[in-house]
């Protein structure tokens, strides 16, 4: 027993011996765990301490976000959400057993750890939303199933063997800066279900060899630069249920082999430059839920094959050149929503029964060829909120049935060839908000029935054949547009048109109306667009005129007004145009305000005189005695003299200022010019070379950085630009530095002196004690926005056509202004020469116009897109960087489209909506379609600063806080 016993004492001291060093090993893995733990916590800041229980008290497994496994390694991180910044840690990436990480919707910058290949048990990793810089780290993660960094900043090329990661299930890289073609490698990532690589800045073709990833349930390729035709072979993808290629430019017709995928339910490829008709195939992917194929150059007939589309809600197919008639099978689709054919060349009827047995809420047939009339059935599901079918040549009456509509919000009917009379029952239709009939052969009287359209804002009767007497009211007090021009109504003007208190624009021209103009138009405070031309009016224009805050155009022409024109309606400010000749007027033109320099044709016709050159006006005769003529010309001379002492105190002063000077310090020779008295009598080239040290650094730029300095006389503080690239100064840098320097404006960040040797230069520049908009913007309320707005307005009037030459900013983005404590903003600008150097950086810019990306040319109007995008921020508090437009590809068409369809709750940043919007809801709508007219596509559509001043000044007027003298 003895001798036995001792092979069995050998085994049981063997067993505890890997016990204890199993233990003791995992008390050292524990430990190491909880070292790299802590080391990723001290490098990120973490706002809202959510981090607070990771400390050596708590069990790391109980740490918050923290999961571990049944042996007590951590394997999974979710700090998802939670407001941190800072940089990743690579010590996170050390952590042996991590299974999932997810860091998203978060603040962190900096690149991509590089050690994440290293991470072999690694299965999910998600660093969305972030602001990660850098490229794709190289390498791969063999048992990685679900890679999302969408939503940074990350740039480069897709690594060239992203193949490696074999196992992926699920990749996104939308919302970048990446560059390059899709690497036909991708095709080796076999099991790969979610494919995302949208809103970056690829090129080339889609490989082929997509089609080898037979597992694919989602595609999307779109907002990208990629060219070429569509791949046969993506219809080998069996599985695929989702196909968005949408917004690229790819040429060439749609592959027939589409038609394979049997499962597709979505299938997206809008605004591209396809070409051809559409696939028989297409129609038989019976569960095609959602088909967009609008924004091509697709032709032929849409085919009644469509009946075969049992399942499909939304059928997009608008802004091609389709031909022939609309298909009758569209009438059998059950599930049919959303019907949009807009901008093609269809023509023949409108299918008789399209809504009987359809779902219908959308119906957008406008621009086309149709004829006949509007079928009785398009609202019969109870659903169609919005009908368009305008320039078409549809005939007949408005249906009755449409007349019971009561789901209807938005109507546009304008320029066909309607005829009869309007339902009593159209005008109460209680949702619609947006109603145009205008320019068809619509008749009868509509003062004799009463309307009641409560939500009504936009109405336009325009150019019918109405008659009668107006109506006294429509029931609504949120009208904001009424135009019922080129009628045959008459009688008077209704002095209950002074209640409409939400008007803006109203439009009587080209009738027969006759009397005097009420003066409770002038109660309407929000007109700004008031056309009463081509009328009988007799009488005078309403004194009380000169007290509507906001008019901006008014035109009385072709009337029997009599009178003098009221010496007030010249002193306001924001009336930009005015027309009214042919009238019978008499006595003197006011010498103020749009009466300044008015055209002749807008006052010819009638008895007056005065006025400039251009009025083409006889001068006033005046009177004037010989005694005033003395005291006026020895003012006149005491003026003159006084003038002339201040000139030239202040071009001693500014001359000493400017002048060049040459100072020898231990660096070498420095060359020093001043535009400011204070800062050359302050500032000495010591102080600017002790401020460009680490710790006074403000930011780093593509071409220097930024130092924040103080003088050690009177301590002034100024801004100094590193110049990094001595080469980008030109030869004649003091002279256009003379130009620049001149420049004083309270909303420019001025230049207030500079400095250079052989080694570089610096500028300087005043200290503006604030914070970029970008960083504020969130934070203010609607006033201060306007604020903003109007200073940056004033600063780029200034800009263009006060300075000679004129100067642009360049990137025109809320990084160029600061918004100092008053809330005044500042512009940054560049020297000239400097903007054309940093092009590569102006047009990596979301705020850069597009032609600019395409000349390569910096104009006026590319700084007027850019502020019309910073007008959109301003209400909206979105961003052109933003990636969440959906299918309207960026911030400007987004914003058309919630201009033109949407309520104002649906677009108006949340922070000001619940509070402020309510109360102005107006002006938000008219600073809205300034913005648009800004960002129009079209640079010469686009107003000039000057313009864009006044309209903000006309819109904003009744908050005079705005606006200081």
């Amino acid at each position: 027993m003895a001798e036995g016993g001792a092979p069995t004492c050998q085994l049981l001291f063997i067993f505890m011996f890997f016990i204890f060093f199993f233990l003791f090993s995992s008390v050292m893995s524990s430990r190491e765990e909880i070292e790299l733990l802590l080391s990723f916590k001290a490098s990120i800041n973490d706002p809202l301490g959510f981090l607070s229980t990771w400390n050596s008290s708590v069990d790391f497994c109980n740490w918050y976000g923290i999961s571990c496994t049944n042996s007590s390694h951590v394997s999974s991180i979710d700090l998802s959400g939670k407001n941190m910044s800072g940089q990743i840690s690579l010590a996170l990436f050390g952590l042996l057993y991590i299974q999932a990480v997810n860091l998203s919707s978060n603040g962190f910058s900096g690149e991509i750890p590089g050690n994440i290949s290293l991470c072999s048990s690694l299965r999910y990793l998600n660093l969305s939303n972030n602001n990660l810089t850098g490229s794709i780290p190289r390498g791969s993660v063999s048992e990685l199933e679900a890679l999302d960094l969408s939503n940074n900043m990350i740039s480069g090329e897709i690594p060239a063997d992203i193949g490696l990661f074999s196992r992926l299930k699920v990749l996104d890289l939308g919302g970048n800066f990446l560059v390059g073609k899709v690497p036909n490698s991708i095709g080796n990532i076999t099991g790969l279900e979610f494919l995302t690589l949208a809103s970056n800045q690829l090129v080339g073709e889609i490989p082929p060899e997509l089609g080898r990833m037979k597992s694919l349930k989602w595609i999307y390729l779109g907002y990208n630069n990629i060219s070429g035709g569509i791949p046969m072979e993506i219809g080998e993808l069996t599985s695929l249920n989702h196909l968005d290629l949408v917004y690229n430019n790819l040429t060439g017709e749609i592959p027939s082999s589409l038609g394979n995928l049997t499962d597709l339910r979505f299938l997206f490829l809008y605004q591209n430059k396809l070409s051809g008709s559409i696939p028989s195939s297409i129609f038989g992917l019976e569960k095609l839920v959602s088909l967009d194929l609008s924004d091509n150059s697709l032709s032929g007939e849409i085919p009644e094959l469509v009946i075969q589309l049992q399942n499909l809600e939304i059928f997009h197919l608008f802004a091609n050149n389709f031909t022939g008639k609309i298909p009758r099978a569209l009438a059998s689709l059950p599930r049919l929503q959303i019907l949009q054919l807009w901008s093609n060349k269809l023509s023949g009827n409108i299918p008789k029964n399209l809504g009987k047995q359809n779902n219908l809420t959308v119906l957008d047939l406008s621009t086309n060829n149709l004829s006949g009339e509007i079928p009785e059935t398009l609202c019969n599901s109870g659903s169609l909120f919005k009908l368009i079918l305008f320039s078409n040549s549809l005939e007949g009456e408005v249906p009755e049935s449409l007349s019971h509509c009561r789901s209807l919000r938005r109507v546009r009917l304008q320029n066909n060839r309607l005829s009869g009379e309007l339902s009593p029952e159209f005008m109460k239709l209680p949702l619609v908000y947006f109603l145009d009939i205008s320019d068809n052969n619509l008749t009868g009287r509509i003062s004799d029935r009463s309307w009641d359209m409560p939500s009504l804002q936009m109405l336009s009767l325009a150019r019918n054949e109405f008659f009668g007497d107006l109506p006294p009211s429509f029931s609504s007090s949120k009208l904001e547009n009424l135009d019922l021009s080129g009628n045959q109504f008459s009688g008077a003007i209704p002095e209950s048109f002074g209640n409409l208190s939400e008007l803006m624009q109203l439009k009587l021209s080209g009738n027969m109306l006759s009397g005097d103009i009420p003066e409770e138009l002038s109660s309407c405070k929000k007109l700004v667009s008031l056309n009463l031309s081509n009328n009988q009016l007799s009488g005078h224009i309403p004194a009380t005129f000169s007290d509507m805050p906001v008019l901006g155009q008014l035109d009385l022409s072709q009337n029997q007004l009599s009178g003098k024109i009221p010496p007030n309606l010249g002193r306001v400010e924001s009336l930009v145009q005015v027309n009214i000749s042919n009238n019978h007027f008499h006595g003197s033109l006011p010498s103020t305000g749009a009466f300044l320099a008015i055209n002749s044709s807008s006052v010819v016709g009638n008895n007056l005189c005065g006025g400039d050159t251009t009025s083409g006006l006889p001068p006033c005769r005046r009177f004037k005695t010989p005694v005033w003529w003395f005291f006026v010309s020895c003012l006149l001379v005491v003026l003159m003299l006084l003038a002339l002492v201040i000139f030239t105190i202040f071009f001693i002063r500014r001359r000493a200022g400017s002048e060049l000077k040459r100072v020898e310090n231990e660096d070498g020779l420095w060359e020093m010019q001043f535009f400011d008295s204070k800062a050359s009598k302050s500032i000495t080239i010591n102080g600017v070379l002790s401020s460009t040290i680490e710790d006074n650094v403000i930011s780093r730029g593509r071409k220097g950085i930024l130092y924040k300095g103080k003088s050690k006389k009177e301590e002034m503080q100024f801004v100094v630009k590193e110049i990094n690239d001595s080469n980008s100064i030109s030869s004649n840098f003091w002279t256009e530095f003379a130009q620049f320097g001149k420049l004083r404006h309270p909303n420019v960040v001025n230049l207030i002196g500079l400095c250079r040797s052989q080694k570089g230069g610096y500028l300087i520049f005043e200290h503006i004690e604030g914070k970029n908009l970008s960083e504020v913007l969130r934070s203010l309320s609607w006033e201060r926005r306007q604020k903003i707005a109007v200073g940056i307005a004033k600063a780029l009037k200034f800009l263009h056509f006060n300075c000679s030459p004129g100067m642009v900013v360049g990137n025109m983005s809320p990084e160029k202004v600061i918004v100092d404590g008053k809330d005044e903003p500042h512009l940054r600008l560049s020297p000239p020469w400097m903007v054309c150097v940093d092009f590569k950086c102006i047009i990596s810019s979301a705020y850069v116009a597009p032609e600019a990306r395409e000349t390569k040319a910096i104009t006026e109007k590319s700084d007027i897109y850019g502020f019309g995008l910073i007008l959109i921020e301003l209400m909206t508090g979105k961003s052109p960087t933003d990636t969440e437009f959906g299918v309207h590809g960026s911030i400007v068409e987004w914003a058309r489209y919630c201009y033109s369809d949407c309520h104002l709750d649906m677009w108006i940043d949340p922070i000001i909506r619940a509070v402020q919007a309510s109360n102005n809801q107006n002006q938000m709508v008219e600073i809205m379609n300034l913005a648009l007219q800004c960002t129009a596509t079209d640079p010469t559509a686009r107003p000039c600063a000057t313009h864009v001043l006044k309209t903000l000044d006309s819109v904003l007027r009744s908050n005079s806080c705005i606006f200081s003298p």
